[in-house]
Order: C-alpha cells, then sequence, then structure tokens
C-alpha cells in the first residue's frame, strides 16, 4: 500500500518562512479563508489567540503551506508549523532542489539575495550542489 504525505517544516513564524519558500520554488502559498477561520471562532472551536494578520489578511497563527502550482499530484504539500524553540542543531532531513548544473550558482546568487546563506559547495565525480541555509537556518541544497 502507497501513502501520501507532505513535509512538515518546524519554524518560529510560518508566515513569513511558507513566502519564503514559495518565492524559492516558485510554489503557491495556501489561501487560509477568513470565513472558515471567523466561523471557527464564533462556534468556540477556536479562540482569537489562534490567529494572526500576515499580509492584511486573518490567517492561523500556527501555520502557513505551501503547493506546487500543478497541484499535490505533482509534489507534496510543504507546511511551514509553528513551535516554541529556534532551531538548534543540523536538519537529519533536508530538501534537494533540482534546478540543472547551469542554474545552481545563479539560483544560490538569487536566494542568499533573498535571506538564505551559503553554507558549503559540494561534489561526487561529475555532480555538484550548493548547500544553503533559508532565512531560519534549515539546510537545503541546489543540484
Amino acid at each position: 500500500m502507497a501513502y501520501d504525505f507532505q513535509v512538515v517544516i518546524d519554524t518560529g513564524d510560518p508566515h513569513p518562512l511558507a513566502d519564503w519558500w514559495a518565492d524559492a520554488l516558485g510554489w503557491k502559498v495556501e489561501r487560509q479563508e477568513e470565513a472558515f477561520i471567523r466561523e471557527m471562532i464564533e462556534k468556540g472551536y477556536a479562540g482569537e489567540d489562534e490567529t494572526t494578520v500576515h499580509n492584511g489578511a486573518l490567517v492561523w497563527k500556527s501555520g502557513a503551506a505551501i503547493r506546487h502550482p500543478d497541484g499535490l499530484e505533482r509534489a507534496p504539500r510543504v507546511l511551514f508549523q509553528l513551535v516554541p524553540e529556534p532551531k538548534r542543531v543540523k536538519n537529519r532531513v533536508h530538501l534537494d532542489i533540482r534546478v540543472g548544473a547551469g542554474k545552481i550558482d545563479e539560483e544560490a546568487a538569487r536566494l542568499t539575495a533573498k535571506g538564505a546563506k551559503e553554507l558549503h559547495r559540494g561534489r561526487q565525480g561529475p555532480n555538484w550542489w550548493v548547500t544553503l541555509a533559508d532565512p531560519e537556518g534549515n539546510e537545503f541544497c541546489l543540484s
């Protein structure tokens, strides 16, 4: 039996990090329905303290998600989940973003200009990659 999955990234500030990753990947941030959020508050299922305003819209404070423009059939959803503690050690799992050997330097420059930090460059035979960290320090590779 095969299962679907989503990737979850812990973060101290889900909405700006989701925006950053959506831009980095060319994906879309999932829209959160303000009417649904207000209905959940009115019915007592949630409190105002569980919401925040991001880019002028009421959203759930606990998370934000992005998805490939072609939908979940193309790639799994990525959820950015609010956690109280900051990142302290190296990721045990990371994303490898395949941009093609001819675009690695260009994409690394674009993402560092938007707040990523280059950590190192690696090579294995004819293949090479750049390891970066997003604005919260989560490692990922461009290959």
